[in-house]
Parts: structure tokens; C-alpha cells; sequence
């Protein structure tokens, strides 16, 4: 998922609090340079750029088999064509190979029982340099709580004080690494069922530095323990799937963790009632493989749809319309049965307003493509130099650039057991609904069809903009109050 980039801004600093803007090492510049204007909201004509999945000589394929089947002897018709099995997903009939012959696609095409074969592409799923803020601090009754605007926004206090807390639900964070440790996720987070489908790294390991898994889970689920931040449902349970590492990551690997987030315990999966994928990258509908790849990706989330599983989704950062976009999809937001977040955020929160429903200029939109919206930030404030604080709990000030109150706060670091940020965009709005669907479930009584977990955050949206279905909110923003009641 594409981030607009941060140009270097001046900051003011609290006794005890660190605010910078990270750069490489996630540390402030010692001597900013002078504030300088953000660049505009990014439009695209053409798809997200790519690389072929390769290991030393080899290339990896997805292997597509007729009605969601494998042949039973592709194994060896694999061999036979020059390459080898490497992965099976039964469930899905979809199947990985590595090859280096240059004609192995055609002659695994022309297997009775293959639908279709395409290279394996490493995206880049999630953006580096995405903008981020950091507010290294630790203390008590929710540090950072009167930074919070989201929760306020959506309701979620009310719904809480009727007990919905997320208990029992288990929401699968499919992403990069997450850190199970930092203070306001140990204790939420399941370390036995969480998985890396990166070869080398466990589910908790990542760059250093900013951890977008981190900042995912804790909007969801950061625990109400009197300590930084408080989740939408701060008593679910995470289960981290690592599926890509600096932000970039294979169709496979995505693939695979969605499969295994959506399969039950009891048959070896994650078991999640809820997975959230703050991911994604704008591709052409047409061109060689992507129809293929878009299927594979399709049938992982149809098949969580079947295992009683609701799958939420970013709609992305681009600033498209995709309604009127020709020839552009972003995925796995349209994926079937998936439920597609944009983003909206307050405009001056540190300067008094609190109408935190201005749709974000970045998010993607469109009548077909946008389910609902929900808190992501906005970046729309001006002057971009002005200087605010806000209060923490229980005494001083976070001081910063105002408009950088008007994004998300929430756990963020790895290697860090209290680090905070602020950061924007529609991975920001994902969770939110995602606490909300667990908020849902739980008073559910634990298990719901997805059918009806999308019913019930539609109709208990507020319903913004034109009446009805619209571009910019879907069906609304969702409110956990309505939707628990």
C-alpha cells in the first residue's frame, strides 16, 4: 500500500517526550530543515510495480487447478515439466512451483486439471517511507488517551461502557512483523498460533524501527491497562501472520497466510473470527499473469468467507476513483467478500475540531469499491509550520506540528516495549472496523456468519455525505455504539 512521503518539518519537544519525524533509523533530524509544503495527493495511471518471485536461478510460480482443485499427480507432472512442487494449498486448488526452464509455464498450462499458471510476483504491499510521527513515552490511565480522537469518533467509549470489549474474538493481523512484547499487546497476543510465511524471519521480526503490524494490532486491540493507548476492542485476541518484510511480500506468502488465518484450530489454521489486511497495491485488470494472480488471491478470500471468517480490507492511499479508473483494481480490497475501508480524519483536532469525518484527500474511493469508512487521519490542516500540544495523562504535554494530531495514534516499534506513533492512512482505517467486527462478534456470542458481521456495521453506520451508498463513506462510518446494540 502506497504512503505519501513526509519532507523534513520543525518540531517542539515535551520534558520527557520525543516527537520526530523518522527518517531511516526512526530518529529525529538533530538540525530539521526548514518546513517544506507535503507533496499532493498521488495519482497513478498505471499498476503498482512489481518483481518476479526468483530464487537463485529459479522463478516461482502459482498454479491454478480447475474448480478449486489440484490434480492428484501434479507433483510429478510438475517434475516432468522441468520444475518442482513446492507448496500445495488444497483448499484453494492453488499450488506453488520453481523452475528455471523457460517454457515450464506453458507445458504446467496444457496439465488436464490446471487452470491457469503465472509468475509469482514480490509486491511492494505496504510503502517504507510511509509517514509516521514518533511519541516515545510510558505512563499511566492511557498515556496518550486525549490524543485518541478515533474511538471518540466511532463511539467506541459508549459501547464499551456496555461491556462490548472484544472478548473471546480472535483477529488475525496479516502483515509484516508484529511486536507481541510491547506493553499494551503482551499478554493479547497468541505466540502459538501466530506464523511467518517469510522464510527466515519469525512472525515477531522485522526491520527496525516503526512497526506497521504493531500500529495495526494495537488500533484494534491495545489493551485497557492504564498504558499508552486503548484498542477498539481492547479485549480481543491478535494472532500475528507475518507475510511480508520491509513492507514488500509475495502473492504466495499472502496468500498462504490468509489460508491459514482463516482455517481452524483444530485443523492446524489460526483459527480467526476476524482478519485484517492494512495491505495493498493497484494493479491492471489486465496484462501477463494478473488475472491469474487476482483469482488466487480471490479464491483465499472466498475461502475465509466459507470458514465463517470476515475479512476487512484497506482501500487504499492512491487517491483514485475507481469507479472511473479504467483498467485499474486494487487488491485485495475488491477481492470477493471482502469488506474495503477508506479512511477520513479530523482537520485541526489540536486546535479544537472535533468533526473527525472529513473524507482523508489520499484515500482511494468509489460507489463499487468502498464498503464503508472509517478513522485513518487526514493531512489537510494548514499552516503546516504552526506548533500545538495536547495534554497526556497525568500531567504535560505532547507539543508537535498541529497537523500531525489530526492522524492515528497507537503502538508502534519493535524492540521497544513502549513506543507510540502517529501515522495516516487506510491500514490506520482497516482496524478500526476490524474492532469494531469483533465488538460485533462478541456479542454475538462469540461466532457470525461475515454476511451478517457487514450487515450489521452497514446498517449501523452513520450514513455520510449523499444519502445511501456514496464515493467517499460507502454505506457510512461505522459507530460501535449503533453496532452493538
Amino acid at each position: 500500500m502506497r504512503h505519501r512521503r513526509l519532507l523534513p518539518f520543525a518540531l517542539a519537544t515535551a520534558a520527557g517526550v520525543t516527537l520526530g519525524a523518522c527518517g531511516p533509523d526512526g530518529t529525529a533530524p538533530s538540525n530539521p530543515a526548514a518546513p517544506t509544503a507535503l507533496s499532493s495527493p498521488a495519482t497513478f495511471s498505471a499498476a503498482s510495480s512489481f518483481a518476479a518471485v526468483t530464487a537463485g536461478s529459479e522463478t516461482s510460480y502459482l498454479i491454478l487447478g480447475t474448480g478449486n482443485k489440484l490434480p492428484a499427480d501434479l507433483a510429478t507432472r510438475v517434475s516432468q515439466a522441468g520444475g518442482t512442487l513446492t507448496t500445495s494449498v488444497a483448499a484453494i486448488g492453488v499450488a506453488t512451483a520453481t523452475s528455471s526452464s523457460p517454457d515450464f509455464a506453458a507445458k504446467v498450462s496444457a496439465i488436464r486439471g490446471v487452470d491457469g499458471v503465472a509468475q509469482d510476483r514480490l509486491m511492494q504491499w505496504i510503502d517504507p517511507g510511509e509517514r509516521v510521527v514518533e511519541a516515545q513515552d510510558l505512563g499511566s490511565d492511557e498515556t496518550f488517551y486525549n490524543m485518541q480522537w478515533g474511538p471518540k469518533a466511532i463511539h467506541a467509549p459508549a459501547a464499551w461502557d456496555l461491556g462490548a470489549r472484544g472478548a473471546g474474538v480472535r483477529v488475525a493481523v496479516i502483515d509484516g512483523g508484529l511486536n507481541n512484547t510491547h506493553i499494551d499487546l503482551n499478554g493479547s497476543v497468541d505466540v502459538a498460533r501466530s506464523r511467518s510465511f517469510v522464510a527466515g524471519f519469525n512472525f515477531n521480526q522485522d526491520v527496525a524501527g516503526f512497526s506497521h503490524a504493531t500500529h495495526v494490532a494495537g488500533i484494534i486491540a491495545a489493551q485497557d491497562d492504564g498504558i499508552g493507548t486503548i484498542g477498539i476492542a481492547p479485549s480481543a485476541t491478535i494472532i500475528g501472520v507475518k507475510v511480508l518484510h520491509n513492507g514488500s511480500g509475495s502473492f504466495a506468502a499472502v496468500i498462504g497466510g490468509i489460508v491459514y488465518a482463516a482455517t481452524p484450530i483444530s485443523q492446524g489454521g489460526a483459527g480467526a473470527n476476524v482478519i485484517n489486511l492494512s495491505l495493498g497495491a493497484l494493479f491492471a485488470r489486465q496484462g501477463v499473469g494478473a488475472a491469474q494472480l487476482a483469482v488466487a488471491l480471490g479464491r483465499a478470500t472466498t475461502y475465509a468467507y466459507q470458514q465463517g471468517v470476515t475479512v476487512i480490507a484497506a482501500a487504499g492511499n492512491n487517491a483514485v476513483d475507481l469507479d472511473h479508473t479504467a483498467n485499474l483494481v486494487f487488491l485485495p480490497a475488491q477481492s470477493p467478500h471482502v469488506i474495503s475501508v477508506a479512511a477520513t480524519g479530523p482537520v485541526g483536532f489540536a486546535v479544537g475540531n472535533d468533526n473527525a469525518d472529513t473524507p482523508a484527500s489520499y484515500t482511494n474511493v468509489g460507489q463499487s469499491a468502498i464498503a464503508l469508512a472509517a478513522p485513518g487521519g487526514n493531512d489537510q490542516y494548514r499552516p503546516l509550520t504552526q506548533i500545538c500540544s495536547r495534554p497526556r495523562f497525568p500531567a504535560g504535554f505532547v507539543t508537535t506540528n498541529c497537523f500531525v494530531f489530526d492522524w492515528v495514534i497507537s503502538p508502534g516499534s519493535l524492540g521497544n516495549i513502549g513506543g507510540y506513533f502517529f501515522a495516516e492512512g487506510t491500514s490506520m482505517a482497516a482496524p478500526h472496523v476490524a474492532g469494531v467486527a469483533a465488538l460485533i462478534i462478541e456479542k454475538s456470542g462469540g461466532s457470525m456468519h461475515p454476511a451478517w458481521v457487514e450487515a450489521a456495521l452497514r446498517a449501523s453506520a452513520d450514513d455520510l455525505g449523499k444519502p445511501g451508498n456514496d464515493d467517499f463513506y460507502g454505506a457510512g462510518r461505522v459507530n460501535a455504539l449503533r453496532a452493538v446494540r
